[in-house]
């Protein structure tokens, strides 16, 4: 059963297999808007939406928060291009 958990002190969302980290998708924090700078996933774990779900769980924290998202890394704007959902954390649509 692959975890998906904020890691706040480290700027990121995970996923676990068990103990291990096999993704995470990085920010950074800047005037209040957290900048996605990298989604990565374990190779062996590819096809299975691992990345995906990183993402949409860094959109739900930021919705928590409050906060504004602006996705510089090439896989998360991909995503927000999908998810018109997104739109109401995305800088760019403000």
């Amino acid at each position: 059963m692959i975890k998906i958990i904020h890691e706040p002190d480290k700027n990121r969302v995970a996923a676990y297999d068990e103990k291990t980290c096999i993704g995470k998708c990085e920010y950074t924090v800047k005037d209040s808007i957290w900048q996605l700078i990298h989604t990565e996933v374990d190779p062996a774990y590819g096809g299975q939406g691992i990345a995906r779900k990183l993402v949409a769980q860094v959109v739900q924290e930021a919705r928590n928060r409050g906060v504004k998202i602006d996705p510089i890394c090439s896989y998360a704007q991909k995503e927000f291009q999908r998810n018109p959902d997104y739109h109401d954390v995305d800088i760019n649509f403000l």
